[in-house]
């Protein structure tokens, strides 16, 4: 089937303005091409401590042509999701001499749970740790020992800059290792239930923690469908997984033999072979936009909305909110995944999954059929499902229909016509809404403001019985520059239960919510924000403000020459400069760039 038009033109706009940084990126990949060994490179003194340690791979280390494979890890187990990480590395060992090539772990990178750090300082550390793991893969991957890549990560950010900092390395071959989700526990719509009634003190510590502990209990990604789950499916839709991956749980036959499948993959394609695929010519505009498609169709979590135009960046390419929201409009929604619906990603995989969605997205022509994938096959090839049969892997076609129209449904039967993203533009500047989790009666809403200098302070007053009626949660100085934008998670019980008693209820700020956030109508990543001279800082308690995502419109309804007068109002709160290490981080708040341009310190854009 024919591209859809706005792909089409998204794609060609993207390729048009971007033409000189992506031959430019091209030109230094190539350059970086080799077809003898990275190790002989290295003086023998330099190549002695690369096989120091290896064992009985040092022959192959140091006189084979046998491809040696970089192992970048996120693992550490205090992350459900990386917890399966810790048994990979022996057995990708054991992998790679089945397939005549080597294997080394080259660096570990950061690995922070934002499930822990939600509402804690530690949280204004979160989305500045991207750019930390995209620099650690960089040292990792400076040994220059290495001809492929095996990226071992899933969560929030790390994935992101895992991929960030794997770009720079696109001379080689380079394959995203998932883990899985845990299994099944306390439904997430339960949960939220007993976080709406603590809010509101009526349910104890101690029964919050049993239903939390219900809920997160196993090794593996948690199962809404948040920030990590997200990557997972971007990685898939982007061609950087094995065709199926993503979702398969830990710890079973088939999740072992699609990373033994991934070990082969990278050694089969460096460039010491005739197979040669790097990274650079897998990742290319169609793939960008192909995975934009897929957030969009299935209700992604809104932080990759930053993060894609990070990692565009990085392969060469200006993604804008422009983009992603006009892609949005056309792609409609195939999926209700936890908070889009009750459903967790384990029932999304059990109905049908990737290899469905995927189907139904190339037979409605939303995506490039011919983008590149690491296996060296079209994405076309990823409409098909893993098949683990008398130890033999194998790909079949999904099931023809969903196995639940609750959860997912086919491209001529969506649950609605467009995607989960709307950009709203107005007097405030720019900023995104989720939709895909809103009632259409919670698309439009105006109301007074209520202003904050921070989640706490809102949850200060909603404690003190002065959140009332319809009302707009203004909360700003939540920005990268200002304190590290991190995600304002406590929010979304307060502002739902006051939607939940019948109140016209949503939420401004130039700040972050978790990716697991939707209920309440929120205009977020507001652009500019309170500490780059936006419009926010001037907004007073009671003043109007209109949020009305059918018409894309995000509006301060005060005149605009008493505007004029209003002095700016500086940030009330303090203390983010120190504690936790975030005093290490004033260089990133100093020169972060604006959310329209990924929020990064890497690629020269100025604050």
């Amino acid at each position: 089937m024919s591209i859809h038009p706005v792909i089409a033109q998204v794609t060609a706009r993207i390729e048009q303005r971007s033409r000189e940084l992506r031959a430019d990126y091209t030109a230094r990949m190539q350059a970086q091409k080799r077809s003898t060994p990275a190790r002989r490179r290295l003086s023998c003194s330099n190549l002695a401590h690369v096989m120091a340690a290896s064992g009985d791979d040092k022959p192959a280390l140091g006189f084979g042509g046998y491809p040696n494979i970089g192992i970048v890890t996120a693992y550490n187990d205090m992350l459900s999701a990386h917890q399966p990480y810790e048994s990979y590395p022996p057995k990708i060992r054991d992998w790679a001499r089945a397939c005549k090539a080597t294997a080394q772990v080259a660096g570990g990178v950061p690995a922070m749970c934002d499930g822990v750090t939600q509402g804690q300082p530690g949280m204004e550390l979160s989305l500045f740790s991207r750019d930390v793991i995209a620099l650690a893969t960089a040292v990792a991957f400076s040994h220059d020992a290495f001809d492929a890549g095996l990226m071992l990560g899933v969560c929030d950010k790390i994935v992101p800059g895992l991929f960030m900092g794997a770009a720079a390395f696109g001379h080689l071959p380079i394959v995203f290792v998932p883990a899985g989700p845990m299994p099944s526990g306390v439904a997430n719509a339960e949960k939220a239930k007993v976080r709406q009634r603590y809010a509101d003190g009526l349910a104890s510590r101690e029964e919050l923690l049993a239903v939390e502990a219900g809920s997160y209990h196993a090794p593996g990604t948690c199962t809404f469908y948040g920030t990590a789950n997200s990557n997972q499916l971007l990685m898939e839709m982007m061609g950087l997984h094995i065709p199926g991956s993503a979702f398969v749980p830990p710890s079973t036959g088939l999740r072992e033999v699609l990373t033994e499948y991934a070990v082969q993959t990278a050694a089969a394609h460096s460039a010491l072979g005739e197979a040669y695929l790097p990274f650079h010519e897998v990742i290319d505009a169609r793939s960008l936009v192909n995975g934009v498609v897929g957030l969009m169709a299935t209700g992604g979590s809104t932080n990759l909305m930053i993060h894609i135009l990070a990692m565009a960046r990085a392969v060469g390419y200006v993604m804008t909110l422009d983009d992603l929201s006009e892609i949005s409009a056309a792609t409609p929604l195939l999926a209700r995944i936890y908070p889009n619906g009750a459903a967790d990603v384990n029932q999304f995989h059990a109905a049908g999954g990737m290899a469905f969605v995927i189907r139904e997205l190339l037979s409605a022509g939303l995506l490039h059929a011919d983008a590149r994938s690491v296996i060296g096959q079209p994405i076309s090839a990823y409409a098909q499902e893993p098949v683990l049969s008398h130890g033999h892997l194998h790909w079949q076609d999904p099931p023809a229909q969903s196995g639940d129209d609750s959860i997912l449904r086919p491209a001529a039967n969506p649950f609605s016509a467009q995607g989960g993203l709307c950009k709203l533009v107005g007097n405030l500047g720019q900023a995104v809404i989720k939709i895909s989790a809103l009632d259409e009666s919670k698309w439009t809403v105006t109301a007074p403001a209520r202003v904050f200098d921070s989640q706490t302070a809102m949850a200060r007053a909603h404690k003190a019985g002065e959140l009332t009626g319809d009302l707009v949660a203004v909360v700003r100085y939540q920005g990268a520059r200002a304190n590290g934008m991190p995600e304002l998670h406590q929010l979304m019980p307060l502002l739902a239960n006051l939607q939940d008693k019948g109140h016209k209820v949503a939420l401004v700020t130039d700040g972050r919510l978790s990716g697991a956030s939707g209920k309440v109508p929120a205009a977020i990543h507001l652009s500019p924000s309170a500490d780059d001279g936006g419009l926010i800082a001037k907004i007073r308690d009671g003043d109007m403000i209109r949020i009305d995502a059918v018409t894309g419109e995000l509006q301060l309804l005060v005149d605009s020459d008493e505007l004029d007068k209003r002095p700016a109002v500086a940030c009330t709160e303090s203390g983010h400069q120190h504690g936790l290490g975030r005093e290490y981080f004033q260089l990133f708040r100093d020169h972060v760039s604006s959310t329209g341009t990924g929020a990064s310190i890497l690629f020269g854009e100025k604050p």
